[in-house]
């Protein structure tokens, strides 16, 4: 492998020595200034060393080919925009390397793919570091029980990385600590999967690693065998998977002894004063106000903030139109909008023309409005409303930001002035990864100096509990168990069912008035009422009853509603294909069926105003997303992205470009 930066090593100049010195004695005289293996050979430069590894989680390049968002752990990237999750964001041109990715233009010369793979492989370097330094410990410091669960917690770095390169590029090298730069081994192949490799990690993490940490952000074994499972879950070893989540529902604890458990307020797991709850699994640490001038404040997520409101930048990764029709819900039985045989109701726009025969914001023949949203309204148009007819799952509004609705605790949404360029990204607002308005003296800080507010205390949980019981239940479904698959689906769905004091409240009932005139700026709130029409039910037998197909599909659904916005969707849609490998539980062209009808209507959405007199829509020039104007997802390429064409030329040969790319 490329040779890689080590954190622990000063790059500081060497000190010269006087030019009286020949050639030969200046190449003899030992070199000053570098920090030596044997250096570190106590308990105290392992523990600097595993900390180090650990620090890669946050997935910042700056410590390796330089770039700050292109390798987040979040994926907002390789799995939010890729995916009907969500639009770039920002005007068209910026980020021309985020666009390629979400237009599936995408080829080997993207920064952003040579980010990714770069810190992660300084983080197995980091890793097998560890490795090499713990035989070297000779003077008593390091106990036996203790270098064994280390070498656990390092196993256990090593497997999350690799799995996080497997799922992004699939086809990888296996790097241990067996590879060196000294050794000249380090030209590593990549000739398929190294799935193999990633459990045999994960495995020897589990039977080490204890239940509980002393120090929460340290994985227990719990937290290996999630990663464990969710690896086999891209394997489609459900069976195996199964007895794996069996075991964290039953007995699994967080790394500081709290029993696995869903919050009762879906918020709290986005919430940076609640972290390290019981529902995180395994959290990436993110800090502020340490000195490091927000480095450590989660870097990758730094432009996926507003453009006005919380902060001044940046105003990605937007949720998209279909990720917020999804939550549209039946009016009666409150479920997501999925029809008997498994395919997707009519929960969004159908492509049709719009006719004045048509009837504004829903409920008629073309099912042409979804959810009404504020496209092409101005934030100072006093006389928008927001859509409080349609019935929506109550998670909605803890996912994206509305027009009409609280924004946390911010206020009212005020719409268009929010979003930087509301013509190529749509209306809506991410909001998973923003703090409380609140608690931003505490959980944020200005990043690098350039973005006020933008560093951010809240971790990111690569793995809630939440979704452990839906890979339980993807597994109870292809394991022939639909009634117990169905209970899973519920625990996540009743979290918000059974606790309605949680949904988002704040009516929208008017505007005040400045100098007599209607002023957006002064809404007028009911805080007794849900700022929307907010249901949501259990199924009843739907799922348990059902054919096999519709099963699959109301977990996968779930999956989408549940999980939006964390960096997910593309690597679920990736793993369900056929594509991926035997056993999956779609058919081959599945995720490219998906995406390119996503494709299709994502340029084509209707900008509504509102009714007139007659109550017939007025309807303003299509939403037209110019990133992905004529794009195309294609089958057998884009279910996996490119290798990086630096990393191949690194490797002289022995790197081997993915499958479809040039």
């Amino acid at each position: 492998m490329k040779k890689s930066v080590f954190k622990f090593v000063i790059p500081a100049a060497l000190i010269f020595l006087t030019l009286s010195y020949s050639c030969k004695k200046l190449l003899n005289q030992p070199v000053v200034n570098a920090l030596k293996p044997n250096n570190l050979a106590t308990k105290a430069g392992v523990d600097g060393l595993l900390i180090g590894a650990y620090a890669t989680l946050e997935m910042n390049p700056d410590v390796t080919v330089g770039g700050t968002w292109g390798a987040s752990p979040s994926n907002w990237h390789f799995g939010g925009i890729a995916s009907d999750d969500a639009n770039k964001g920002s005007n068209a041109t910026d980020q021309p390397d985020a666009a390629a990715i979400m237009n599936h233009t995408v080829d080997g010369s993207d920064a952003y793919l040579e980010q990714k793979w770069s810190v992660c492989y300084a983080g197995i370097q980091r890793v097998n570091d560890v490795l090499r330094e713990i035989p070297l410990v000779k003077d008593g410091s390091l106990t036996t029980d203790y270098a064994a669960e280390v070498t656990a917690e390092a196993k256990f770095i090593r497997g999350v990385l690799e799995l996080e390169l497997c799922k992004v590029f699939r086809n990888v090298p296996y790097v241990d600590e067996s590879i060196t730069y000294e050794k000249g081994n380090f030209n590593v192949p990549n000739p398929g999967p190294i799935w193999d490799k990633v459990e045999a990690d994960l495995n020897a993490a589990i039977t080490v690693l204890p239940a509980t940490q002393t120090q929460v952000g340290r994985a227990n074994k719990y937290a290996a065998e999630a990663f464990l499972a969710r690896t086999l879950m891209f394997e489609h070893k459900y069976t195996d998977a199964l007895t794996l989540f069996t075991d964290l529902m039953t007995n699994g604890v967080t790394s500081s002894g709290a029993k696995f458990a869903l919050n009762n307020n879906f918020n709290s797991n986005f919430d940076a004063a609640m972290k390290n709850g019981s529902e995180a699994v395994f959290a990436v640490q993110m800090a502020v106000n340490d000195g490091s001038g927000g480095e450590n404040g989660n870097p990758g997520d730094v432009l996926n903030f507003p453009a006005a409101g919380p902060t001044t930048c940046c105003g990605f990764y937007q949720p998209s139109f279909s990720l917020v029709n999804a939550f549209k819900v039946d009016p009666t039985t409150g479920l997501p909008l999925i029809n008997p045989d498994g395919t997707w109701g009519a929960f969004d726009y159908d492509g049709k023309t719009i006719t004045p025969a048509d009837t504004f914001n829903g409920g008629n023949s073309h099912n042409t409005s979804g959810i009404r949203s504020d496209q092409g309204v101005l934030s100072t148009d006093a006389i928008y409303f927001p859509d409080t007819t349609t019935p929506v799952d109550p998670r909605l509004d803890w996912t994206a930001g509305r027009r009409g609705i609280p924004f946390l605790d911010y206020g009212i949404m005020p719409g268009s002035s929010w979003a930087r360029a509301q013509g190529d990204a749509g209306p809506y607002i991410n909001m998973k990864n923003v703090y409380r308005q609140s608690e931003a003296a505490t959980q944020s800080q200005s990043y690098g100096g350039w973005a006020p507010g933008q560093a951010s205390a809240m971790n990111y949980n690569m793995i809630r509990y939440s979704d452990v019981l839906l890979m339980a239940a993807e597994c109870n479904v292809e394991g022939g168990n639909q009634a117990e698959a169905e209970r899973l689906v519920n625990l996540v769905r009743n979290r918000m069912a059974s606790h309605p004091e949680n949904w988002v409240k704040g009516r929208l009932t008017g505007y005040g008035t400045t100098d007599g005139a209607l002023d957006t700026g002064k809404p007028i709130v009911d805080n007794t009422q849900n700022a929307a029409n907010y249901k949501i039910g259990l199924y009843t037998g739907q799922i348990s009853t059902g054919t096999k197909e519709f099963a699959r599909q109301a977990v996968f659904f779930e999956r989408r509603l549940e999980l939006a916005m964390e960096g997910i969707r593309f690597f679920d849609l990736q793993r369900w294909d056929g594509n991926s490998g035997s056993g999956a539980p779609e058919a081959a062209g599945y995720m490219a069926t998906v995406l390119n009808a996503y494709l299709a209507l994502n340029t084509s959405y209707p900008n509504y105003t509102e009714p007139d007199s007659k109550g017939n829509p007025v309807v303003s020039p299509y939403f037209a997303n110019t990133v992905v104007q004529g794009a195309t997802f294609t089958q057998s390429r884009n279910e996996i992205y490119p290798i990086p064409n630096q990393e191949i030329s690194n490797e002289h040969g022995a790197l081997k470009q993915n499958p479809n790319y040039p």
